[in-house]
């Protein structure tokens, strides 16, 4: 479970915002407010620039040919940046046991996590078990899951998983690779999210938001899930694999967005290639902040205590107005 690899939830607040002064202070800029709902606009300016110049003078980030050795150093401190500035990260699907988990993930296709998360309750209500799963009324479920979209696919996989569950591993989710990746609906993807998440085995999870910032940064130029993992994997001991996916998606999800990446406000900003794909004004680019760093609730209806200490805010349950 995530939740033992966060610090105690009593040192959160206080580390939430010393992650983002400790970035700026690195790196010269001025002192970074105590408000947890942005970035400081002082780090976010000066970690621009300092891109910005290097861009223009073609220096060792954006220029220079990066050996490998040179590769494995940059990736690891952005990692290790990363964590400083959510060191509440955890995965965002709702879950109290491996079913929910591998249940949920499978749900997450094509959809948002809080959509996920909206949902499962109604169903994890009614269908507490596999065995409670695997013989449903398949237009019941159905119904339950229509806010996921894709409901009937989703229907059979999280109904066929179910009674795989119980007719070959005794109603319990199994904590091997091998085994997971022959539930129906589960691939590699959703293995290692169960893995590192319930069974507290490495894992590296290539969602989209991981695919699009591991290319960004230059760590592989590969496409293909299985390649990314690989390549990424190499970069890291394999005891940082489940925290590193945490803190690239939620890079992702918070700054580092698909069509319109904050960069002006991004605290790693210095050590990103691609620095000027998105907004490099400050001020505009604080604007694009998403989730608890733009003062927004996160994905999940019950997060861990340690996101609530670092300001973060519950999503509201499916119907709320």
């Amino acid at each position: 479970m995530p939740a033992k690899k966060a610090a105690d939830s009593g040192k959160e607040a206080d580390s939430g915002k010393a992650a983002v002064e400790k970035v700026a202070a690195g790196r010269g800029a001025s002192k970074a407010p105590a408000d947890k709902d942005a970035v400081s606009k002082g780090a976010a300016s000066k970690g621009a620039s300092r891109s910005a110049s290097r861009s223009a003078s073609k220096g060792a980030v954006v220029g220079k040919p990066e050996s490998h050795t040179a590769l494995v150093r940059r990736a690891r401190r952005v990692n290790r940046e990363l964590a400083e500035i959510y060191p509440y990260a955890h995965p965002e699907l709702d879950f109290e046991n491996p079913f929910q988990l591998v249940v949920a993930t499978v749900l997450s296709a094509q959809t948002t996590d809080l959509r996920v998360n909206q949902t499962t309750p109604a169903l994890f209500a009614k269908y507490p078990t596999p065995e409670d799963l695997a013989a449903a009324d398949p237009e019941e479920v159905e119904e339950i899951l229509r806010p996921t979209g894709f409901f009937r696919a989703k229907t059979k996989s999280v109904m066929g998983l179910s009674k795989a569950l119980v007719e070959e591993f005794g109603g319990e989710v199994p904590g091997r690779l091998e085994d997971l990746v022959k539930l129906p609906g589960v691939g590699r993807k959703t293995a290692f999210v169960v893995l590192g998440n319930a069974f507290g085995r490495p894992g590296i999870t290539v969602d989209t938001h991981f695919q699009r910032l591991v290319r960004r940064w230059k760590w592989t130029e590969a496409t293909e899930p299985d390649k990314i993992e690989a390549a990424v994997g190499a970069l890291f001991p394999k005891s940082d694999w489940t925290m590193l996916s945490h803190h690239v998606i939620f890079h992702g999800r918070r700054i580092c967005h698909a069509r319109k990446p904050a960069c002006g406000a991004c605290p790693i900003a210095p050590l990103c290639p691609a620095y000027g794909e998105g907004e490099t004004d400050p001020e505009k680019a604080k604007k694009l902040l998403k989730y608890e760093k733009g003062g927004f609730p996160g994905q999940r209806l019950n997060p861990p205590q340690s996101y609530l200490d670092a300001g973060g805010r519950p999503a509201p349950p499916l119907g709320a107005g």
